[in-house]
């Protein structure tokens, strides 16, 4: 039941209950399992459009957080295969374990279809409420995403640590990467390893001068569910922080970049959540095919309403929407996409050596600034 009135009936086919949240819907043709325990979706309800889901079964090491984060999942056939070398358990049976209703039988074309036209609505998901009018005012009552900070509600509690993977570069002590986890997802974390990064991942309210006293040679701004200009906290983190060490933001990190530069964020009709969005990099003219999953963006308000030092570097081919920033003066810039691509292309991967290379640069530039002082 959508609030707008709209309903759509199918079979539940794991959980049972009644779960609300902010409707959405993602085009990705694999990845069910990434996305569902992607933190980025806390407070919502996904309808997968690709129409048959779990066919490839489920593992572990495909989870991109310890729980799944959908509050409910949509689809149009979900079946219990595992006959993939590399699952070791079934869709269905990962859905029961990790406690996440899920309806089949849906007409998922028809429900996206709704969402495009009306944008993305409060909803309601129930196996144990048959009173339409009673689902619909439950789904009205529901906050809306805009003005949600959630950022705090799937943050870490304590600092965790990651060691290199892969060796610099250019040889040398591996580089130390300060994360801020707003939801951040496992892969991020992993390809930062891998590109010869030392990782250490911190709560989202963690102060600059704390970041600051831990050495970081850089800092990462992570992706992240809600609206970035709830999260007050971290945009004043963000400003303390430029130009005083690297930053590299990826979705909601972007806007919250975005923020501390003096742009200003707004909510999309029905957001972008896919594996196939067009990015242009308008630096070079190179279209990167990328994997979103954002309900907010950045708005181009054009020169001289935000730091003279920022400018937008990448837009979505789609709809002209703001996609990159960079403030190369402050060693910061950001994506609105996921580089990490869990699922999607590996178009973007480049971008964590871009922030390894500016690291670097960061570090030569000021021990050449001490010693001219000196």
């Amino acid at each position: 039941m959508l609030e707008d009135g709209a309903v759509y009936r199918g079979e539940a086919v794991a959980g049972t209950g009644t779960i609300g949240g902010e409707i959405v819907f993602n085009t990705a043709m694999t990845g069910y399992q990434e996305i569902a325990t992607d933190p980025s979706y806390c407070g919502q309800i996904i309808t997968y459009t690709f129409p048959l889901n779990g066919d490839y079964g489920a593992d572990p090491v495909r989870d991109e957080s310890g729980q799944a984060h959908a509050r409910a999942i949509v689809a149009r056939e979900l079946v219990n295969y595992a006959y993939n070398r590399a699952a070791s358990t079934s869709w269905l049976d990962w859905l029961n374990a990790h406690g996440v209703l899920a309806v089949g039988g849906v007409d998922t074309r028809a429900l996206t279809r709704h969402i495009r036209s009306q944008g993305a609505l409060r909803a309601v998901v129930s196996t144990d409420d048959p009173d339409v009018g009673s689902l619909r005012r439950r789904a009205q009552k529901l906050p809306r995403m805009a003005g949600l900070d959630l950022a705090s509600v799937v943050t870490c509690e304590e600092p965790s640590e990651t060691p290199a993977a892969g060796a610099p570069p250019e040889g040398g002590e591996p580089l130390h990467v300060v994360a801020f986890d707003f939801g951040i997802k496992r892969a991020i974390v992993g390809y930062l390893a891998a590109a010869g990064c030392r990782v250490t991942v911190v709560p989202a309210a963690t102060s600059a001068r704390d970041v600051l006293k831990l050495g970081a040679d850089g800092v990462f701004l992570s992706n992240g569910p809600g609206d970035p200009a709830a999260v007050t906290y971290a945009v004043k983190t963000v400003q303390k922080l430029l130009g005083k060490t690297p930053l590299f933001g990826i979705c909601l990190g972007h806007q919250l970049l975005a923020l501390a530069l003096g742009m200003t964020t707004y909510k999309l009709k029905f957001g972008h959540r896919g594996a196939n969005h067009p990015v242009k990099d308008l630096a070079t003219g190179e279209i990167e095919i990328t994997t979103q999953n954002h309900g907010f963006a950045v708005r181009d308000d054009g020169a001289g309403s935000h730091d003279p030092a920022a400018h937008v570097t990448h837009v979505n081919l789609n709809d002209g929407t703001v996609e990159g920033l960079a403030a190369p003066g402050r060693y910061a810039f950001s994506v609105q996409y996921h580089p990490e691509s869990t699922p999607g292309p590996h178009d973007s991967l480049h971008l964590f050596r871009r922030f390894v290379a500016d690291m670097r640069r960061f570090a030569v530039e000021h021990e050449r600034a001490a010693t001219e002082v000196r």
